[in-house]
């Protein structure tokens, strides 16, 4: 799987997963888009791209509600 970085826009301290394609899907895109390897669980705006590790990142996701006692 290969997923599109969109370095204009920003998420998290990284960069946006535009899109996510299968291998030989991918096609040539204008700068300042790149491709990256990812794993089969990544879902475009789900995840985010870390340059600093150059790994891509699920968000946190937000603590389940609490009842009131």
């Amino acid at each position: 799987m290969k997923a599109l970085i969109s370095p204009n826009e920003p998420r998290e301290t990284g960069y946006r997963v535009a899109q996510v394609i299968d291998d030989n899907l991918q096609f040539g895109v204008a700068s300042p888009l790149f491709w990256v390897s990812c794993n089969d669980e990544v879902i475009a705006d789900h995840f985010w791209y870390d340059p600093s590790d150059e790994t891509i990142k699920t968000f946190p996701q937000p603590e389940p509600p609490t009842e009131p006692v």
